[in-house]
């Protein structure tokens, strides 16, 4: 028997975590679909996943991470609380869960700790849904991601229809869980979660870090970055990308607040060094970056394809340069000797 919530009670369900801490939920914000705080008057999409993905509430676009002041020779810094309090992320997919992973490599792991992603990290309770139906650009399947399920999840949800169906993995999962029983809004259900569909596109990338070894002067480079518009609009969405500048915002001649903000590496300023020197003058040397981090860089560092499937960069690229297409014409190209 599995534990389940009629989906009429959906809005009951959320009002009861909503008081238990920030509750992020997929909805439409300012006409693009997005994780949002979730209030009286949000309408809730499970249907289909988002176009932002949802390592904004974990990685935010902008974020303070100090104020500083200076008068003559005496300076002050004061930190910025890098806690938001409890938050729950409601409605998860496998490819972003699988996003969330990455991050974690990121910002947790090597000898390296972000304070800012690591405290928001601490105090996410995370939600996943399995898929039922892929979207037409989805390939996470091709990523090692399972569709139905992420077992890294503190709880998951599955559609049984008319229900869905909810399991704790972790503490805070159970916690979670606890709280809607305790409420009165959960009723057991002997139902089967409905089947994932079929993947409309299809893509192989076994093998496709080892190939990329021996890739990095390919004559490929140059007919990728013919299209690229080095937009960046692949990056914003992406939920594994991690590039990030600092900044200073000034108050006035002696107070100011530094700044983290979003940047990426497909613009030409990103490798732009203070003598004039880029090590990345020209859109090949950018978009060979790019491919080469998510499919040989971070597998070869971290042990996971960057790369988690959720098809947003294939989506919305305004020159149709994609990811599978990459992959599949790397997978086909010959390296001479």
């Amino acid at each position: 028997m599995l534990k389940a919530f009629p989906k009429d009670k959906l809005t009951a369900v959320l009002d009861t975590l909503a008081k238990q801490a920030t509750l992020w939920v997929p909805s439409v914000v300012a006409s693009v679909s997005r994780f949002a705080p979730y209030g009286p008057d949000r309408e809730v999409q499970l249907g289909a996943n988002t176009v932002m993905s949802p390592k904004e509430a974990l990685f935010p676009a902008t974020e303070k991470i100090y104020e500083y002041s200076a008068y003559g020779i005496d300076g002050e810094f004061t930190p910025v609380d890098p806690s938001v309090g409890p938050q729950i992320l409601f409605g998860l997919r496998s490819c972003d869960m699988q996003g969330i992973l990455c991050l974690d490599d990121v910002f947790l792991t090597r000898g390296y700790v972000d304070d800012y992603y690591a405290k928001k990290r601490e105090e996410a309770t995370l939600v996943t849904l399995g898929c039922v139906t892929p979207g037409p650009d989805c390939f996470c399947y091709a990523m090692g991601v399972n569709p139905a399920e992420h077992e890294a999840s503190d709880a998951q949800l599955f559609d049984l229809g008319d229900a869905y169906g909810i399991v704790a993995r972790t503490a805070k999962g159970e916690a979670l869980v606890s709280a809607l029983a305790a409420a009165g809004l959960l009723v057991e259900s002997n139902k089967a979660p409905l089947p994932t569909g079929d993947f409309v596109l299809k893509v192989d990338a076994e093998g496709i870090t080892e190939k990329l070894q021996h890739m990095f002067d390919h004559p490929l480079w140059d007919a990728f970055s013919r299209k690229c518009l080095n937009c960046g609009a692949c990056a914003y969405i992406c939920p594994t990308c991690h590039c990030f500048d600092i900044s200073d915002k000034k108050r006035n001649a002696h107070c100011g607040v530094k700044i983290k903000c979003w940047d990426t590496c497909m613009y030409a300023e990103y490798a732009l060094m203070a003598g004039g020197h880029n090590p990345r003058p020209s859109k090949k040397e950018r978009v060979r970056q790019r491919f080469m981090h998510k499919l040989r860089y971070f597998p070869e560092r971290y042990g996971k394809l960057q790369c988690t499937g959720c098809g947003r960069c294939i989506a919305k690229c305004p020159v149709n340069l994609e990811i599978t297409d990459v992959i599949q014409q790397v997978r086909e190209a010959k390296i001479d000797g």
